[in-house]
């Protein structure tokens, strides 16, 4: 690709790697296009926030193509992972560490096939408090880190799909496809609880965003590589 290609604008595929942020991939990729194209500035951005500990498709978009992330973030977006049942941490996830424990021996097939179930369509979520949602003008993982309490409000999400994969309690591994916005760290969290139990997230990957495939995605250490200019 030329200079004039990545200025036009071009919507570039990235397979975000476990435990890099989504503002690492993408500022790598900045780096590798001013090196090798020899520019001072280009403009550069993702379309859709990825955690450090989830990896999967990451849009990123140049020149006047950023134009679009706004509406690439806004589609439909699909998960696969594992949910851990029967612990909870404060993050939801594996950043920090269990919190609490609870039973799962009442946890069976259809209870599990039953709960899924209450989850499909519009749902009302508590983003997780270790977020990057700001509240009183610091990030909520800021008040976290702190140990300050801040109230959070529900927001509106909508799970189009949830399939259960594999079912080997403790652990089970799910499909989601959802809205913007949608957190599936507070997903596990509320389907624990929903099972009488407590869950918290051990792994994701995102898969999907609109008719963009994971499996179309280059690796970062490709793309600064072998990306033919």
């Amino acid at each position: 690709m030329t200079v004039e290609d990545f200025q036009n604008g071009q919507v570039l595929l990235i397979d975000k790697p476990l435990h890099w942020s989504s503002f690492q991939a993408v500022n790598k990729m900045k780096w590798a296009l001013k090196s090798k194209l020899g520019l001072k500035k280009i403009k550069i951005g993702h379309a859709g926030t990825l955690d450090p500990l989830a990896t999967g498709l990451l849009i990123v978009c140049t020149g006047k193509f950023t134009k679009r992330i706004s509406e690439l973030q806004g589609q439909a977006k699909e998960y696969t992972g594992t949910f851990y049942i029967g612990a909870t941490t404060p993050s939801y996830d594996l950043e920090t560490e269990i919190d609490a424990t609870f039973p799962i021996s009442h946890i069976d097939d259809a209870l599990v096939a039953e709960t899924t179930t209450q989850f499909i369509g519009e749902i009302d979520q508590k983003p997780p408090v270790f977020s990057a949602i700001k509240k009183d003008g610091k990030r909520l993982y800021e008040h976290a880190r702190a140990g300050e309490t801040v109230e959070i409000a529900f927001r509106k999400t909508t799970i189009h799909e949830f399939e259960i994969t594999r079912m080997a309690l403790p652990e089970i591994d799910f499909r989601v496809v959802c809205s913007k916005g949608t957190y599936i760290r507070s997903l596990a969290y509320d389907f624990g609880k929903a099972l009488g139990s407590g869950a918290h997230l051990t792994a994701l990957r995102r898969t999907k965003i609109g008719d963009y495939y994971v499996n179309d995605a280059t690796q970062i250490a490709d793309f600064e590589n072998t990306f033919q200019l």
